[in-house]
């Protein structure tokens, strides 16, 4: 038997099966480009995602028929959701976290319930980059849409229904409408008729791990799968990678190298919503039962595409005719030891703490000799040191990370984690799974079906690492100095960008 992953995320989904030992049988990957109706909007096809859904399960499930699947679960993105109708029928696209629509819900809201009760009932506070906002524009702007549709699906349950679950959507996915009750594990009453939400329009909820129904028989001919595979609930992709890379117990964290770069620490109890708020983190379960996970994260892995459409547009499809990884081509332009280009990573709204959405991105430090080189790697470290300033405030809530564990895409460059581990003073561990949201999504589903006992006992089966990547003191130094200039970069602009 095999369990089969499958991570939907912003800019591409991917599905992966795997052996119950953990040994990757067959895996496949397509992009998708993230659609621009106007300035400041940003959705997703579900059409076009669900297409491409299918494509990779069917080129995984070709390559798996000596050990066919017999459950899967999916892992997806946060925030955005999908109208359906009764029938399954696709009502509109899905409106991303980083789409400015919603934003004029922000002010009457906060008037109505502050920001530290929200916070003891959802674990978040108000932001216009949640499902809440953006399910609130669907009803007063697309209101034949809200009305028309059954359920507003997150991601994961949107995929899972698509193939025949019940609409049902875990627990980690449901915290990020701020709709949810982190402590009752449910759908919140209070913060439903806060929004003047329909709650008959959301999904039903469950843990991460639990079975909620079987592929529908036709399509799993379609596809290529054997008859009565199992669909269990994943998880919010970051929990997913978590899982998937072994992060589990407090005291660890996952360094996800995905379209977001996203470090999540792991706690057993929530901690004081003062002391988590006065540092934009937020609360959520994570998919490993009676654990809590944050999120530090910013827009890295969009940013890098962002390079590479906008400074190697030639390059993009003579690398994908020959089968080379132009990522590694242009990796390897990048010049030893720091760049001389200094970025301020706000091409988008930002991450924790401050979510700035009034600002923009920054490129310090050009000049005629730059090359495009120069800027990528400025680009990575400015996200890194973003991440770093977060990071400092993590003792004061009470949070301690011992070790990274680095998974997604970007980890599998030896050159990022040897910089990662240079900027953010610790080391990192590389697993070797790098995919490790569709690991994760592939250990719940054995979990849930009874292939292994736990989710722990899953990771320990079924996770393995390659690696360690431990600072280099020298290079650590430089990237001190440049980190103190960086501190200084925002203060010195914000007024400027803001009214820019």
């Amino acid at each position: 038997m095999s369990l089969l992953g499958i991570d939907v995320g912003t800019t591409g989904c991917k599905a992966a099966a795997f052996s119950k030992a953990g040994e990757l049988l067959a895996s496949a990957y397509r992009e998708y480009d993230i659609r621009r109706p106007q300035s400041g909007w940003a959705e997703l096809d579900p059409e076009e995602v669900w297409q491409a859904v299918r494509e990779v399960i069917a080129e995984a499930a070709a390559r798996t028929q000596g050990d066919p699947v017999t459950a899967l679960a999916v892992a997806s993105l946060g925030e955005a959701v999908v109208p359906v109708g009764r029938d399954g029928e696709i009502l509109g696209p899905s409106i991303l976290n980083f789409d400015e629509r919603g934003a004029e819900y922000i002010e009457p809201l906060s008037g109505k319930l502050p920001d530290e009760h929200l916070y003891r009932v959802n674990g978040n506070t108000l932001g216009n980059h949640y499902g809440l906002t953006k399910l609130m524009w669907l009803r007063d702007h697309a209101s034949r849409v809200y009305e028309n549709a059954d359920k507003c699906l997150l991601w994961g349950a949107f995929v899972s229904v698509m193939l025949g679950a019940e609409p049902v959507v875990d627990y980690s996915l449901a915290n990020r409408t701020l709709l949810f009750d982190v402590d009752q594990a449910a759908w919140s009453d209070e913060l439903i008729d806060w929004a003047g939400l329909d709650e008959s329009k959301l999904p039903d909820t469950a843990p991460s791990g639990a079975v909620i129904g079987e592929v529908r028989a036709a399509l799993a001919a379609e596809l290529g799968l054997p008859p009565g595979v199992a669909i269990a609930t994943g998880a919010h992709d970051q929990c997913a990678n978590a899982v998937g890379c072994g992060v589990l117990a407090e005291g660890d964290a996952m360094f996800g190298m995905g379209t977001y770069f996203c470090i999540l620490p792991v706690f057993s109890e929530r901690r004081a919503p003062s002391v988590m708020m006065a540092h934009g983190l937020n609360t959520e379960h994570h998919a490993a039962p009676d654990r809590f996970a944050c999120f530090i994260y910013n827009h890295g892995g969009s940013l890098l595409k962002w390079h590479r459409d906008t400074f190697a547009a030639a390059d993009c499809e003579v690398a994908r005719q020959s089968g080379r990884d132009l990522y590694a081509d242009l990796i390897a332009e990048a010049p030893e030891g720091p760049s001389s280009v200094m970025v301020l990573p706000h091409f988008s709204t930002t991450g924790p703490p401050e979510f700035i959405a009034d600002s923009s991105g920054v490129m310090a430090g050009l000049r005629l000799e730059t090359t495009r080189g120069d800027v990528l790697k400025g680009i990575f470290e400015g996200t890194l040191f973003y991440l770093r300033e977060c990071l400092e405030a993590l003792p004061e809530a009470g949070i301690a990370i011992e070790h990274f564990r680095a998974v997604g895409g970007g980890s599998k460059s030896d050159t990022w984690l040897q910089v990662c581990a240079d900027i953010l003073g610790r080391p990192l561990t590389r697993v070797k799974v790098a995919e490790a949201g569709a690991l994760g999504a592939a250990i719940l589903a054995g979990a849930a079906t009874g292939v292994f006992q736990s989710v722990e006992e899953g990771a320990d089966v079924m996770v393995g690492t390659e690696r360690i990547f431990e600072p280099d003191s020298a290079s650590q130094t430089q990237y001190d100095v440049r980190f103190g200039k960086y501190r200084n970069l925002w203060p010195l602009m914000k007024k400027y960008l803001r009214e820019l």
